[in-house]
């Protein structure tokens, strides 16, 4: 375990490269002893901070919940992170590539829950019953760590690698369309790089959203209505450079794009 004079020095140095939009050295490499509760607690020194400072929360991700991302990064149980009203933009937006580092993007949905959500033993069901409606996104990757041997406790403390989403126009309940079946095609400049399914979260993409809720339980907290939950990449993660177009087909969920300048 972290004292908490190192868990606020991690958290001070991952704001200042978040202003920076820099790149620190592993913190597992500095402080082998780390555990995910530390990476938690890192997090929330630094997401109070950023609170303090004014910034508005409007959700949270869940990350590295498909086999794909799983694969990608080589760490194998999902993670979660805050999201920021200012970070949330429309598709057709042009994302400024500068602001973020090691800048790549997901495939994913995005939840709206109507009501609170809280476990310990948040089921599915649970989970689509609280859901408002289904929105397709794009999230984009901002990872302040040196990405070589990372591991699930750098992850955490980055918080989770979020750097924005892009959120389509097209809404759905649950009870409107099969989840699972969702499928997402993305292109950059034209060219298809990577497809999925949605089921290729967990089973399905609000298994998530539960298992968040029961995660958050364990902290003493809970989901609250209102909330985004951006539910996890069904594809792995595509790099992106200043300049590229970026498309993604989400079918009967219609399209989002984006441009990085």
């Amino acid at each position: 375990m972290l004292s908490q004079n190192d868990i606020t020095a991690i958290a001070a140095e991952l704001a200042e490269a978040d202003r920076t939009h820099g790149v620190i050295p592993r913190i597992t490499a500095r402080y082998p002893d780390a555990t995910v509760e530390d990476s938690y607690a890192i997090q929330g020194v630094w997401r109070d901070a950023q609170i303090a400072a004014g910034r508005h929360l409007i959700g949270r991700k869940i990350g590295l919940t498909s086999k794909a991302m799983q694969q990608a990064t080589g760490i194998s149980e999902p993670d979660y992170g805050v999201m920021f009203d200012d970070t949330v933009y429309e598709s057709g937006s042009e994302i400024p590539h500068d602001h973020f580092s090691n800048v790549r993007i997901e495939v994913e949905l995005a939840f709206v829950l109507a009501r609170p959500l809280e476990g310990p033993d948040c089921t599915l069901d649970d989970a689509l019953a609280a859901i408002d409606y289904a929105v397709p996104a794009l999230e984009v990757l901002n990872s302040h760590i040196e990405l070589e041997g990372r591991t699930i406790v750098d992850t955490i403390s980055d918080n989770a690698a979020y750097g924005a989403m892009i959120l389509g126009a097209e809404r759905r309940r649950p009870d409107e369309i099969d989840l699972r079946w969702v499928p997402g095609v993305l292109s950059r400049n034209g060219e298809i790089e990577e497809t999925g399914v949605a089921a290729g979260v967990l089973g399905h993409p609000a298994t998530g959203v539960a298992w968040l809720a029961n995660k958050f339980h364990q902290h003493g907290a809970r989901l609250e209505a209102g909330e985004i939950i951006l539910a996890g990449s069904f594809t792995r993660p595509m790099w992106v450079s200043r300049g590229d177009e970026v498309l993604c087909d989400y079918g009967p969920m219609g399209t989002v794009t984006c441009r990085f300048v």
